[in-house]
C-alpha cells in the first residue's frame, strides 16, 4: 500500500479489525519513511446483478443511486449514518445471495422499502409515495393504516 502523504511503497500494518458486520477489514497503517499513520478499508469486490428498469433498459447496479434514494427519504429524520450503511449493506448482501444476473427495479424497490420500514416509518412512507406513485390521499391512508397494524 502506497503512503498517501509521501507516496512511499514501504508501509506496515499496525492493527487489523473486522468492521461492517465482518464484510470489511479496517487496517491501521504506518509509513516506514515519513512515519505518518493512515487507515485503509478492504472489501471483497463482488458482482451485483444488473437492474432491469421499468422501460426494459438494463443497467449496472449503482450503490450511489441506492444510497441517494434512501438518503432523500431519510432527510431530516433521526436515523444515524451507521444504521443507513448497515441497511444498504443488507440490501447488497441479499442481492448477491440471490445469485441472479438481473433483478427488476420493482424487486429492488421492495427491498429498499422493507429496510426503510425498519429504520423509520416516515421515510418508508416518503419513499413508497414516490416509488409507487400514489395518485390520491386514499392510497396514503391505506399505507398508514397498514403500518399501524404492524
Amino acid at each position: 500500500m502506497r503512503c498517501p502523504f509521501c507516496a512511499a511503497q514501504d508501509t506496515r500494518v499496525l492493527d487489523s479489525r473486522l468492521v461492517n458486520e465482518g464484510d470489511q477489514v479496517r487496517r491501521r497503517r504506518e509509513c516506514n519513511v515519513c512515519k505518518e499513520r493512515f487507515t485503509t478499508f478492504e472489501t471483497a469486490e463482488l458482482t451485483l446483478p444488473r437492474v432491469i428498469k421499468r422501460d426494459g433498459i438494463r443497467e449496472p447496479f449503482e450503490e450511489r443511486k441506492l444510497r441517494s434514494g434512501m438518503l432523500k427519504a431519510l432527510e431530516k429524520r433521526p436515523v444515524g449514518g451507521d444504521a443507513i450503511e448497515a441497511a444498504i449493506n443488507r440490501i447488497k448482501k441479499e442481492l448477491m445471495e440471490m445469485g441472479d444476473r438481473e433483478i427488476p427495479v420493482q424487486a429492488l424497490g421492495e427491498k429498499v422499502m422493507k429496510e426503510l420500514s425498519l429504520l423509520d416509518h416516515v421515510a418508508y412512507v416518503r419513499f413508497a409515495s414516490v416509488y409507487r406513485s400514489f395518485q390520491d390521499v386514499s392510497e396514503f391512508t391505506d399505507m398508514i393504516q397498514d403500518l399501524q397494524k404492524t
